[in-house]
């Protein structure tokens, strides 16, 4: 499913033009979902933590008890060698990821022998300075890792977050606010989240039901050597109902402010833009 343009494809050692079927029909990865992926950005020329993602894609497989075939640092190379056939100046989303293709005897546990691999690069443009989201709740509840396998980025976890989002758009909102089964907030259904109390930062603690991010990290370390008071602490739903703040991280947009929580509004602050700028600072730093 292509989201973007201008998509280049590695498979099979070597870099594609267009979006390249790489999966039979036959491939455990195809109907039995033992599918896994990270997203990277290169954006302005800058690949922010693409090493992490990369490194993050590995843990992934292991997870579905998948074998992974390629470095993180092989990773890399490979993706840096497909970017520069891009413009200067492109957003691309940088998307690694492995399948099981076989099966051992009983179908279902996929063999450590053959792991299908490859990188997918779209175009996708970065979202525009004023953009924001708006959450609402949902009946549905993120996964344990004694059901699911929130441990890693696998594909077979978003049809629950398709039907979180369908939800919350239904409701006419653009994401949800999750809680884990016992109700604690967790994520939203595509992000991380995190609210702003008089100045000081808090952010769900991970709990096993949720994947804390590569770019959430990002943003704690960078609140912190800022001197921005950041907690991770246990989280309701009426602690973001009187938030002074509230905002949602991730690869694809790294940072987006919330302006609604079901009735409750917010404004775009002051700490929220201290953190993008923070964001794109540090990034530029690594150049």
């Amino acid at each position: 499913m292509a989201i973007g343009s201008n998509i280049r494809t590695w498979f099979d050692g070597a870099w594609h033009d267009g979006d390249v079927a790489i999966m039979h029909a036959a491939d455990h990865g195809s109907w039995l979902g033992t599918t896994v992926f990270d997203g990277a950005r290169l954006v302005d020329g800058l690949t922010p933590d693409l090493d992490a993602h990369c490194a993050r894609t590995n843990r992934s497989a292991k997870a579905l008890m998948l074998t992974p075939t390629v470095s993180p640092e092989d990773m890399v190379q490979i993706a840096l060698e497909g970017l520069a056939a891009y413009d200067t100046g492109a957003a691309v989303y940088i998307r690694p990821m492995y399948w099981a293709i076989d099966g051992d005897p009983s179908a279902i546990i996929p063999s450590p022998e053959k792991t299908g691999f490859a990188i997918s690069l779209e175009e996708i443009p970065m979202p525009p300075p004023e953009a924001s989201v708006t959450l609402t709740r949902t009946r549905f509840r993120r996964p344990v890792l004694e059901s699911s396998v929130v441990n890693a980025k696998a594909g077979c976890l978003y049809p629950n977050n398709a039907r979180m989002l369908a939800e919350a758009r239904a409701k006419g909102f653009s994401n949800v606010l999750a809680t884990d089964a016992l109700g604690n907030v967790a994520e939203t259904a595509t992000a991380n989240i995190f609210m702003v109390k008089d100045g000081e930062v808090f952010t769900p603690i991970p709990n096993g039901t949720f994947l804390a991010g590569i770019t959430r990290a990002r943003h704690i370390a960078n609140m912190r050597a800022d001197g921005i008071s950041v907690h991770e602490s246990v989280l309701g739903y009426g602690d973001f109902e009187n938030a002074d703040e509230v905002f949602v991280t991730g690869n694809m947009a790294k940072i987006t402010p919330v302006t609604a929580f079901d009735d409750v509004q917010y404004q775009a602050g002051p700490v929220t833009k201290r953190v993008h700028d923070l964001y794109w600072d540090w990034a530029a730093s690594t150049a």
